[in-house]
Parts: C-alpha cells; sequence; structure tokens
C-alpha cells in the first residue's frame, strides 16, 4: 500500500530514469564475449535438434552461432547453390528466455536478413576496394561454395539479437539469477539439399537429379555477449527497468491463398511496435525480381495506403538501406525511424498484390521483428498465419 503523499512516477520520469540507468550500464559494464557451447553433431539429418543451455550471467545482448559442415556428392549429382544458400542451414531457432516466453522462434533466412539490415550491409561478407594492401575477404568466415562436385566446407555464422542494440539495451535480459534457466534449441534444416524439380527456396543447395549429396558432421560453437559488473547500489545492480521489462521479439510464419490481381492483406498483430516485416514471394517454387507483384504497401484500418509502391521502387529503398538487394522475391518493409505501433494506430495490414500466381502452392514467407512490452505480449493476438 503507497503512503500518503506519495505519487506514481508519471512515464516521463520512468522513462528518464531508464535512461540514466542505461547510460551508467553501458559505461561501466564490461563487454564480454565468451563461447558457452561447442559440440558436434555427427548426423545431422538424424539427430536434427540441438538444445543449449544459455549461461546465467550479466544483461545478455545476443548470441551468435557458428556452424561448419561439409557437403559433397553422393553420386554423379551436381549442387547448386540457392538464393538463400547457407542461410537456410537452421529451419527453426526458438530462444526460451527466464519466464518460459519465447523471444526468438524464427528461421534461418530470417536471421540472415536482418542482421544485414541491422548493419545496412551483408552479414559476415567482406568488400572489394582498390588498396595496394591486401585488405579484402581474406579469410573464409561465411562460405559456401557453388558447384559443388567434390568435399567441400561450409560455414555459416548467425546472430541473434536479445537486446536491440548495443546502445539501445531494450529486450536485454539480466541473467544473473539462479532460479531460472533460458534455452535455445536449433533445429538442422532436413530439406537443406533438395533434388531437382522440388522447391527449393527454403533449402541451401538444389541438386542437378533426386540424389541429395551426403552431409557430413555438424560442428558447433555458440558465444554469448553480455554486460558483465554493473554497477550496483545498496538495494542490489543498477538495471534499465523498461529495457529489461521490454521483449524484442523476432517470429516467422508462411501464408498461402493469394490471387492474382487481387490485394493479399497480412494484419499486424496488436500490442506490437512492429520494427520491420520481411516477405518471400515464394511463387510455387519460383523467385521472381519484382516481375510478378503489382504492388506493395503499408495500410491502415480505414483502407487508407500509408505508403504504396512497386516492387521496383521496394527495391530501391532497400538499395539506398543496405547498398544491395536481398535474393529475388524478397521485399524488405522498414520501419525502424517510425515504428508501426499497432496498439496506438490499431489495425494496419501489408498488402501484396500479385500479377502472377502459378497455383495453390504460391505463399509467402513472412519474418517479423518487433518490441512489446513482456505483460502485454501474453494477452495480445497471435501473429498473421501462426
Amino acid at each position: 500500500m503507497r503512503s500518503a503523499g506519495t505519487q506514481t512516477p508519471s512515464t516521463a520520469q520512468l522513462q528518464q530514469a531508464n535512461m540514466a540507468a542505461r547510460q551508467m550500464v553501458i559505461q561501466r559494464g564490461l563487454n564480454m564475449w565468451q563461447a558457452i557451447a561447442s559440440g558436434q553433431v555427427a548426423n545431422p539429418l538424424t539427430n536434427n535438434v540441438m538444445n543449449i543451455p544459455i549461461r546465467n550471467v550479466g544483461l545478455v545482448k545476443r548470441l551468435v552461432v557458428e556452424f561448419t559442415i561439409t557437403l559433397a556428392q553422393s553420386a554423379a549429382e551436381t549442387l547448386t547453390r540457392t538464393q538463400w544458400g547457407p542461410a537456410n542451414l537452421l529451419s527453426n531457432v526458438v530462444l526460451t528466455d527466464l519466464n518460459n516466453q519465447q523471444r526468438i522462434n524464427t528461421a534461418g533466412w530470417h536471421l540472415h536478413a536482418l542482421a544485414s539490415a541491422r548493419r545496412q550491409n551483408a552479414y559476415g561478407a567482406a568488400f572489394v576496394n582498390d588498396s595496394p594492401v591486401a585488405i579484402g575477404s581474406n579469410f573464409p568466415v561465411i562460405v559456401a561454395p557453388t558447384p559443388i562436385t567434390t568435399v567441400q566446407t561450409i560455414r555459416m555464422f548467425y546472430e541473434l539479437p536479445i537486446s536491440y542494440g548495443d546502445y539501445d539495451l531494450r529486450g536485454a535480459i539480466y541473467a544473473n539469477v539462479v532460479n531460472a534457466t533460458m534455452n535455445l534449441q536449433m533445429t538442422f534444416n532436413p530439406n537443406f539439399v533438395v533434388g531437382t524439380g522440388v522447391d527449393a527456396t527454403l533449402a541451401g543447395y538444389q541438386s542437378s537429379t533426386a540424389a541429395i549429396g551426403t552431409l557430413g558432421a555438424l560442428n558447433y560453437t555458440i558465444y554469448q555477449n553480455y554486460l558483465d559488473q554493473v554497477p550496483m547500489s545498496s538495494n542490489g545492480p543498477i538495471l534499465p527497468l523498461m529495457d529489461i521489462s521490454t521483449a524484442y521479439l523476432l517470429s516467422n510464419t508462411s501464408v498461402t491463398g493469394l490471387t492474382q490481381g487481387q490485394d493479399f492483406p497480412v494484419p499486424l498483430a496488436n500490442f506490437r511496435d512492429f520494427m520491420s516485416v520481411f516477405a518471400i514471394y515464394d511463387n510455387a517454387g519460383t523467385l521472381n525480381a519484382g516481375t510478378d507483384l503489382n504492388y506493395v504497401g503499408l495500410q491502415s484500418a480505414n483502407f487508407t495506403f500509408i505508403n504504396k509502391y512497386d516492387p521496383f521502387m521496394s527495391s530501391l529503398l532497400t538499395r539506398n538501406m543496405l547498398g544491395d538487394d536481398f535474393p529475388k522475391g524478397t521485399y524488405y518493409f522498414d520501419f525502424r525511424n517510425k515504428p508501426v505501433a499497432t496498439i496506438q494506430y490499431g489495425n494496419m495490414q501489408l498488402i501484396l498484390n500479385p500479377s502472377s500466381v502459378t497455383n495453390a502452392t504460391a505463399n509467402v514467407l513472412l519474418g517479423y521483428e518487433m518490441l512489446a512490452l513482456i505483460n502485454q505480449v501474453t494477452n495480445a493476438g497471435s501473429l498473421y498465419g501462426n
């Protein structure tokens, strides 16, 4: 019971206290990178689910996972890398926090696309320059040779963001507890290599025949990035309470039912701030460079388009941010400068209007990036298509 004369802090006061605590933690905390787990999966097609406990230490900002695996012919086939290639090494990644809530439940392609968008550069890539000093792509960081006819090594890195950024700690998890655990579950893609004639959108390689090659053992290392030695007071650690009361959520789904020339709406779920949405238009196994969409856009509840443009204008906006295109068929909706706050704006929906729908197997793969208050997520509606 609050004593007489005390007042509930205003939102502005809470935000001010959160910002002060955030700055103190960033300035005084020790930025730690530690390998918390490593191992080998002898047969990743059979034992394809890995469960890894997260170290209960510090204010956790992100995880980075490194994979290496070999791929070779099983007969006389040629294995050709797909549009998303090694990004499809993982078909599903689930990060469950200390309160048994899923912060991340998405696919490998979405993690790679998001890591690239957050850096405004292809994640893990090196750029070409004209320096007479040999500064360039000298280390095999992310590699996936093509075509494969002999034994080749594939290496892939995934970033699993837990806080929104290094200087914006919304979503960070204070893990210095003894009565709860976090868990990372990773599922190796059982269809990483597919045969000829199969939809290869979510595969890493496609074979020239029905033979799908031979995969070697999967080796992994998991790194945890966290702030240690956070400042303390007589009442315990000084933490940005609004930041750690916010969940940074990544999720994905797929939807079907497109009709040529008709608006296909994707409702954005309530009680969330949408920072971005990725959409891959998989037109029955074909990924096109904008030739099978009339337009895309964001529409409000009263059917007013906030923005509406053809796929090439969409690609121009992506190039302005990334300096490159995402793989064919991929459309990036960036709301970082003005997040779509569905608690404020009500019913909002993305619109895709296809100019071509090959058949009923045409679908849209969606990847969501969101912020939400933890105590509101449990009461909010589910994401469309889940």
